[in-house]
């Protein structure tokens, strides 16, 4: 049975759950970090699989979202803030060596975290997660040009306006997340909770995103850290789907930055590979794992 608990943390509670019972020999447990920022771990449930193969698989609500939700001042909200959670987190559960997987925002939280260089770092895994927030941007920007005309008009009109929230807008937004962002339809249970949990508590993703994937108006817009990927010195898996927000271009750059890495593409999906392609985004996890495992 999955265990669940809360750890105090920045005058919060973060909130974990561990599914596994721990590890046989030789193997190493694997922490993830969720996207958003503010986004649950909900939607990355398929990774529970993963367990199977020997390990405890850790997941965590950041503080501020989900079942860790708090309410703090805007500039409370900073990378460092994160970073620091990730080893409250490992230091809490007593991960002493540890794979560290993040999706989109939290592969780039596990970017700057290998970046402090903590020791016990096995690897990182990092699904569909930009080195740099302007180039992300102009990526996605690319994508939503190449929506149906009536689609860009409609989102055109609303930002010009600033009615961003009015349901025709989210409507028409939602176009570009079937086509890059989840390609199941109807989003499956795990995904729709994760919106909805972005919905119910937006202050963490505004606060450093923006009001969608494409309109960056937050304190991430100019983050970039591309000229830093050579400090990055574990075995790193990269993985995105061909149809991707985070799109080639990024993570060619990712792969390039990364000394070692390895890039693969899930023709089948878009940036949540592990909905889209369980089973093969599972065995492609676990072969990676062996390897680094086996060394």
């Amino acid at each position: 049975m999955p265990t669940e608990g809360t750890i105090p943390y920045a005058g919060g509670e973060t909130w974990y759950r561990v599914v596994g019972e721990g590890e046989e020999p030789g193997k190493l447990p694997l922490l993830c970090l969720h996207g958003g920022p503010g986004a649950l771990h909900d939607y990355l449930e398929p990774l529970e699989r993963l367990a199977g193969t020997g390990r405890r698989v850790v997941f965590y609500d950041q503080i501020g979202c989900g079942r860790s939700w708090v309410e703090m001042p805007a500039d409370f909200w900073t990378v460092e803030l994160f970073v620091r959670e990730v080893q409250a987190m490992r230091d809490a559960l007593g991960l002493d060596r540890v794979h560290l997987f993040g999706s989109s925002w939290g592969g780039m939280l596990a970017m700057e975290y290998a970046l402090t260089q903590p020791t016990g770092l096995a690897s990182l895994l990092l699904a569909s997660s930009p080195a740099s927030i302007p180039l992300w941007e102009a990526e996605t920007g690319r994508l939503r040009r190449l929506l149906p005309e009536e689609t860009q008009s409609v989102l055109d009109e609303h930002e010009a306006n600033g009615t961003l929230d009015s349901p025709e807008y989210e409507a028409a937004s939602m176009e570009f997340y079937r086509r890059h962002v989840c390609r199941v339809d109807p989003f499956p249970d795990c995904v729709q909770r994760t919106f909805a949990g972005v919905a119910e508590h937006p202050d963490v993703y505004m606060t450093m995103q923006g009001p969608n994937e494409f309109v960056i108006t937050g304190t991430l817009k100019t983050w970039d850290i591309t000229d830093r990927l050579g400090e990055i010195d574990v075995p790193t898996l990269i993985t995105a789907g061909a149809h991707d927000e985070f799109t080639p271009l990024q993570a060619q750059r990712l792969n390039e930055g990364i000394e070692g890495s390895e890039l693969v593409t899930f023709e089948d999906a878009s940036h949540m590979q592990f909905v889209e392609e369980p089973e093969h985004y599972r065995e492609v996890v676990a072969a990676f794992l062996d390897r680094v495992e086996q060394g």
